[in-house]
């Protein structure tokens, strides 16, 4: 298909399963190209294909590990392409470890911690040379609602994200370019299957649907809010935790366990 050059131009990450696929959905819908990353080829094309042909779209397929440098350097590569510019940057790409962080290989935790903060942080980099340039950008990175708890590396790398993210939004939306972190709580996508979560440890009520986290998300961006907490449930939650001890909030530490409340904010590396 043709690119329109019309349209503006958004790269998403973890773009086949779950949030990702929810970003890339509702940004097509609004009219927008698409540039989906994953590291499953196979998945990624039917995505694509199905999203050109719905709404007419055109959606570009970058197969990359996000975990790997290779990988990281073709989507910043991709980002920094000043014949192509990309409007606007979803980080969503993310993985969960199932256990306690001294339960885990140190490869794991580095293969997580880099996907969550390097990744993250190098696309945004690469991302803003070109938005500032033009006067004008957004970039959307998905958080967690554990962000804003004491729950292992996984809360850690999260609370990275959203600090960043509320410094990014400050400095750079004078100059056209709205950061925002989005900051759910548990969502309804193959995050937690993936690592091998038993999902009945959470409540019913605490699982939120994909649409209406992107919804909101999308909405909170446009309106230049640097955190976005979908529904009122888990902005208690956040609210909460600046004013409860740690260790009431921290949870049991701990069973083979979830990553916390907000472990669905991302989606696998491979999408």
């Amino acid at each position: 298909m043709t690119q329109n050059t019309d349209r503006p131009t958004a790269l998403v990450t973890g773009a086949t399963a779950g949030l990702g696929a929810e970003f890339a959905r509702q940004l097509a819908e609004q009219g927008n190209n698409l540039v989906l990353v994953a590291r499953d080829t196979a998945r990624l094309q039917a995505t694509a294909d199905e999203l050109q042909r719905r709404y007419g779209t055109t959606a570009e397929v970058l197969t990359a590990d996000l975990t790997d440098d290779r990988g990281v350097a073709a989507v910043v590569g991709r980002l920094s392409d000043p014949s192509r510019p990309v409007d606007m940057l979803v980080n969503n790409a993310g993985i969960g470890l199932l256990h306690n962080f001294d339960e885990n290989p140190i490869d794991d935790e580095r293969k997580h911690l880099k996907l969550h903060v390097q990744t993250a942080m190098e696309l945004c980099h690469a991302a803003l040379q070109g938005m500032l340039s033009r006067g004008s950008g957004r970039i959307i990175n998905v958080a967690s609602v554990a962000a804003f708890l004491p729950r292992g590396s996984y809360s850690a790398a999260k609370a990275w994200l959203l600090s960043f993210s509320r410094w990014a939004n400050l400095a750079y939306s004078p100059r056209g370019v709205k950061v925002t972190a989005v900051c759910p709580g548990f969502v309804h996508t193959e995050f937690h299957d993936r690592m091998g979560m038993d999902k009945s440890v959470a409540p019913g009520w605490t699982w939120l649907r994909p649409g209406r986290v992107v919804r909101e998300a999308l909405a909170d961006n446009e309106r230049g809010k640097a955190v976005s907490i979908p529904t009122k449930r888990y902005k208690v939650v956040a609210g909460l935790a600046r004013i409860v001890p740690d260790r009431f909030m921290a949870g049991p530490a701990r069973r083979p366990q979830e990553p916390g409340v907000g472990s669905g904010g991302g989606e696998s590396a491979s999408g």
